[in-house]
């Protein structure tokens, strides 16, 4: 005998979304999600509408459950939430039938038990967009796997077969009035129990229509109430307002009325006064006038004489300052001339007595090393030194100027293409009566070059 699995009951739960049923799963599936195992993030931070789903081997719904299920921020369901699903699906009243029989149907409306009834909602029933019908078909569509059980009747073994005898087959004509009528009360019994569940869904669907219809018509009432109370609020603080405003155009009043009061009072004093000025400003303005002419006059003429004097004081001391400038300057040039004198006569007298006190003035110039310098020469030495070593060396001072210029620096002295100077080391000539200029201070290919254009 081979052993066959069977199908049995199975729990599932549905996830609603604004477009319908979003999601399916086993029931098993739904408690390891409570239990934190698996996290939904497609919910996270949401409010589920979810349906528990009792199915018979057949795929047609016996039980239903509407319940909402919280997500936080990682799409954890919410680990508060507990409710008897099962026990709510078996004390749940009738529903409509969906294939298999009036459902047991648990919802917002219709909870047995009156505390989980704010965490349950209703389906909607409206033709076209009826939760029930939706939920009826996506079981049908078997989108979990479940196993089906086979609709066809069961074959009967042919040894369980038995023949009837012949004088029953045909059935007296009184059974067949007492089938009928039973049919007939059947089809009445069926169709009374439709048309039962007909109104039994009818009235769900009124119930289910008057909560909602009731819970709107609290939250306008609330929305007016807060309105009402915004807005007698606002009539309040304009109230106030227009009192006080109304106070404030009553005290500007009163200031508007007493300054135009003062105003006019003042104003007829100015006119009094003004026809006074009037009556005795020309004869004022003509004594004031006169008498100030008078004072600007003599104020003028005292400013005159006074400027003169300063001016008459100024000249007798520039005249002064000049004549005592004149006699400065003849001073001044007095003393250079007497100064010049006595430094010349200074001079030589101190040159004659180191002279005679054995004094000798040497100098060395390169080329014509250590000279002694003779009295007599000592001003021509002062004149101008290198002239005296040039003469002494027995050469032109021009020549000596060129040959200390090569002795001090023994390069190249000719210009190249560019411009510049050769600056080649050569050798140094340490006699000025032995120096070339154009040879001595050139290298050998310049000395080369200035003696063929020389031949030239």
């Amino acid at each position: 005998m081979s052993m066959q699995n069977k199908p049995q009951m199975v729990e599932a739960v549905l996830f609603f979304n604004e477009r319908g049923i979003c999601k399916e799963m086993l029931f098993p599936e739904f408690e390891a999600m409570l239990d934190g195992v698996v996290n939904m993030p497609e919910f996270a931070d949401e409010q589920m509408r979810l349906a528990y789903v009792l199915i018979n081997p057949r795929l047609l719904v016996r039980s239903l459950v509407f319940f909402y299920l919280d997500f936080d921020e990682k799409g954890q369901a919410d680990t508060g939430w507990n409710m008897p699903l099962r026990h709510l699906a078996e004390r749940a009243g009738r529903g409509p039938d969906l294939g298999a029989g009036p459902i047991r149907l648990a919802c917002r409306s219709q909870c047995p038990v009156s505390w989980h009834q704010m965490h349950m909602w209703d389906p909607n029933l409206a033709p076209g967009n009826n939760d029930l019908a939706l939920v009826r078909d996506t079981v049908k569509r078997n989108g979990l796997g479940l196993m089906v059980e086979d609709d066809l009747p069961q074959a009967v073994e042919p040894e369980r077969l038995q023949m009837a005898p012949e004088d029953k087959w045909y059935a007296p004509p009184d059974a067949s009035a007492e089938v009928a009528e039973q049919l007939a009360q059947k089809l009445e019994q069926e169709h009374r129990l439709k048309t039962a569940q007909l109104i039994k869904q009818q009235r769900l669907r009124i119930a289910s229509l008057g909560q909602q219809n009731e819970e709107a018509l609290a939250k306008y009432r609330l929305a007016a109430e807060e309105q009402i109370r915004g807005l007698q609020g606002q009539i309040q603080a304009l109230q106030q307002n227009v009192r006080q405003q109304e106070e404030l155009n009553a005290d500007l009043k009163r200031q508007l009325l007493t300054q135009t009061e003062g105003f006019q009072k003042s104003r007829e004093e100015m006119s009094q006064q003004l026809r006074a000025l009037e009556r005795h400003g020309r004869t004022e303005v003509d004594i004031l006038r006169s008498q100030f002419e008078s004072e600007m006059q003599a104020k003028i003429a005292a400013a005159v004489m006074d400027y003169k004097e300063q001016i008459a004081i100024r000249d007798v001391e520039l005249a002064y300052r000049n004549e005592l400038d004149a006699q400065l300057q003849q001073e001044i040039d007095r003393l250079k001339q007497e100064r010049e004198q006595l430094v010349n006569q200074g001079g030589d007298q101190i040159l004659e007595r180191l002279a005679r006190l054995g004094v000798v003035f040497v100098v060395y110039h390169p080329g014509a090393g250590h000279l002694t310098i003779p009295l007599q020469d000592v001003a021509r030495y002062q004149d101008n030194p290198l002239a005296y070593a040039a003469s002494k060396c027995f050469v032109s001072e021009a020549q000596y100027r060129q040959w200390l210029a090569h002795y001090q620096q023994p390069t190249c002295e000719a210009a190249l293409p560019s411009g510049e100077r050769c600056s080649m080391p050569i050798d140094r000539v340490d006699s000025p009566s032995r120096f070339v200029a154009g040879d001595s201070n050139c290298c050998a290919r310049h000395k080369a070059s200035s003696r063929l254009r020389t031949v030239s």
